[in-house]
Protein backbone atom coordinates (compact mmCIF):
# COMPACT_ATOMS: atom_id res chain seq x y z
CA UNK A 1 0.00 0.00 0.00
CA UNK A 2 1.91 3.22 -0.96
CA UNK A 3 1.00 6.77 0.22
CA UNK A 4 -1.25 7.78 -2.39
CA UNK A 5 -3.79 4.97 -1.67
CA UNK A 6 -4.08 5.67 2.26
CA UNK A 7 -5.41 9.15 0.80
CA UNK A 8 -7.84 7.62 -2.28
CA UNK A 9 -9.27 5.75 0.73
CA UNK A 10 -9.82 8.62 2.87
CA UNK A 11 -11.99 10.91 0.73
CA UNK A 12 -13.69 7.57 -0.31
CA UNK A 13 -14.92 7.57 3.38
CA UNK A 14 -15.38 11.33 3.54
CA UNK A 15 -16.92 12.34 0.43
CA UNK A 16 -18.52 8.64 -0.81
CA UNK A 17 -18.47 6.74 -4.19
CA UNK A 18 -20.72 9.22 -5.90
CA UNK A 19 -18.14 12.24 -5.50
CA UNK A 20 -15.13 10.34 -6.30
CA UNK A 21 -14.45 11.71 -9.29
CA UNK A 22 -15.63 15.20 -8.87
CA UNK A 23 -12.84 15.96 -6.14
CA UNK A 24 -10.50 14.51 -8.75
CA UNK A 25 -11.77 16.62 -11.90
CA UNK A 26 -9.32 19.52 -12.92
CA UNK A 27 -11.19 22.98 -12.79
CA UNK A 28 -11.99 23.84 -16.75
CA UNK A 29 -14.29 26.87 -16.75
CA UNK A 30 -15.02 29.22 -14.09
CA UNK A 31 -18.80 29.03 -13.26
CA UNK A 32 -21.27 31.98 -14.18
CA UNK A 33 -24.32 33.66 -13.54
CA UNK A 34 -25.98 36.49 -15.18
CA UNK A 35 -29.37 38.45 -14.48
CA UNK A 36 -31.15 41.13 -15.79
CA UNK A 37 -33.83 43.95 -14.54
CA UNK A 38 -34.76 46.93 -16.27
CA UNK A 39 -31.27 48.95 -15.42
CA UNK A 40 -28.98 46.16 -17.19
CA UNK A 41 -27.45 42.90 -16.65
CA UNK A 42 -25.06 41.39 -13.74
CA UNK A 43 -22.59 38.58 -14.74
CA UNK A 44 -21.12 36.85 -11.75
CA UNK A 45 -18.29 34.81 -12.23
CA UNK A 46 -16.56 32.39 -9.69
CA UNK A 47 -12.66 32.72 -9.55
CA UNK A 48 -11.96 30.81 -6.09
CA UNK A 49 -8.52 31.06 -5.27
CA UNK A 50 -7.64 34.51 -7.60
CA UNK A 51 -7.37 37.79 -7.35
CA UNK A 52 -8.39 40.88 -9.36
CA UNK A 53 -4.80 41.43 -10.14
CA UNK A 54 -5.08 37.68 -12.40
CA UNK A 55 -8.06 38.36 -13.88
CA UNK A 56 -7.91 40.38 -17.41
CA UNK A 57 -11.60 41.95 -18.81
CA UNK A 58 -11.80 43.21 -22.47
CA UNK A 59 -14.54 44.12 -24.78
CA UNK A 60 -14.34 43.91 -28.15
CA UNK A 61 -17.57 45.72 -30.27
CA UNK A 62 -20.09 43.41 -28.34
CA UNK A 63 -17.89 40.60 -26.91
CA UNK A 64 -16.84 40.64 -23.55
CA UNK A 65 -13.77 38.29 -22.40
CA UNK A 66 -12.50 37.16 -19.13
CA UNK A 67 -9.43 35.38 -18.98
CA UNK A 68 -6.98 34.75 -16.28
CA UNK A 69 -3.09 33.68 -17.25
CA UNK A 70 -1.01 31.20 -15.61
CA UNK A 71 2.42 32.38 -13.44
CA UNK A 72 4.99 33.84 -15.25
CA UNK A 73 8.13 31.56 -16.66
CA UNK A 74 9.59 33.50 -13.09
CA UNK A 75 7.68 32.57 -11.53
CA UNK A 76 7.74 28.86 -13.16
CA UNK A 77 11.39 28.26 -12.91
CA UNK A 78 11.12 29.50 -9.46
CA UNK A 79 9.14 26.72 -8.49
CA UNK A 80 10.48 23.76 -10.49
CA UNK A 81 13.74 24.58 -8.12
CA UNK A 82 12.03 24.67 -4.86
CA UNK A 83 10.09 21.24 -6.52
CA UNK A 84 13.47 19.51 -6.69
CA UNK A 85 13.59 19.35 -2.92
CA UNK A 86 10.27 18.10 -2.65
CA UNK A 87 8.21 14.78 -2.92
CA UNK A 88 4.78 15.31 -3.95
CA UNK A 89 2.63 12.51 -2.41
CA UNK A 90 -0.79 14.14 -4.09
CA UNK A 91 -1.15 17.41 -6.10
CA UNK A 92 -4.04 18.61 -7.36
CA UNK A 93 -3.71 22.25 -6.55
CA UNK A 94 -2.12 23.82 -9.93
CA UNK A 95 -1.87 27.23 -11.86
CA UNK A 96 -4.35 27.27 -14.37
CA UNK A 97 -5.80 29.52 -17.30
CA UNK A 98 -8.93 30.18 -18.79
CA UNK A 99 -10.54 31.95 -21.12
CA UNK A 100 -14.37 33.01 -22.01
CA UNK A 101 -15.87 35.09 -23.84
CA UNK A 102 -19.74 36.38 -23.93
CA UNK A 103 -21.86 38.18 -27.13
CA UNK A 104 -23.48 40.83 -25.03
CA UNK A 105 -27.06 42.63 -25.89
CA UNK A 106 -26.86 45.55 -28.40
CA UNK A 107 -28.63 47.51 -25.32
CA UNK A 108 -25.04 46.83 -23.10
CA UNK A 109 -23.64 50.26 -22.50
CA UNK A 110 -20.19 49.11 -23.41
CA UNK A 111 -18.46 52.82 -22.01
CA UNK A 112 -20.36 52.48 -18.69
CA UNK A 113 -19.74 48.79 -17.86
CA UNK A 114 -17.76 48.19 -14.22
CA UNK A 115 -16.21 45.12 -12.52
CA UNK A 116 -15.65 44.24 -8.65
CA UNK A 117 -13.81 41.89 -6.95
CA UNK A 118 -14.65 40.48 -3.50
CA UNK A 119 -15.01 37.11 -2.17
CA UNK A 120 -13.20 34.92 -5.10
CA UNK A 121 -16.32 36.10 -7.12
CA UNK A 122 -15.92 38.84 -10.30
CA UNK A 123 -18.70 40.82 -10.59
CA UNK A 124 -19.50 42.44 -13.43
CA UNK A 125 -22.65 45.54 -13.93
CA UNK A 126 -23.49 46.45 -17.60
CA UNK A 127 -26.35 48.87 -17.90
CA UNK A 128 -28.32 49.24 -20.74
CA UNK A 129 -28.85 52.31 -23.20
CA UNK A 130 -31.73 53.28 -25.86
CA UNK A 131 -31.39 51.17 -29.06
CA UNK A 132 -32.19 54.07 -31.31
CA UNK A 133 -35.53 52.82 -33.14
CA UNK A 134 -35.00 52.27 -36.82
CA UNK A 135 -34.64 54.88 -38.65
CA UNK A 136 -37.08 55.60 -42.52
CA UNK A 137 -35.16 56.70 -45.27
CA UNK A 138 -37.27 59.00 -47.48
CA UNK A 139 -36.91 58.15 -51.01
CA UNK A 140 -36.37 61.25 -53.63
CA UNK A 141 -38.09 61.19 -57.26
CA UNK A 142 -35.48 61.30 -59.91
Amino acid sequence: MNELSIFDSLFDDVLGAVNQASYRTNYVSPRVDVKSDAAGYVLEMELPGRSENDVNIELDHNTLTISSKETTAKEEKKEAKEEAKINWIIRERRTSQFKRSFTLPDDVNGEAISATFKNGVLTLNMPRQEIPAPKKIMICAA
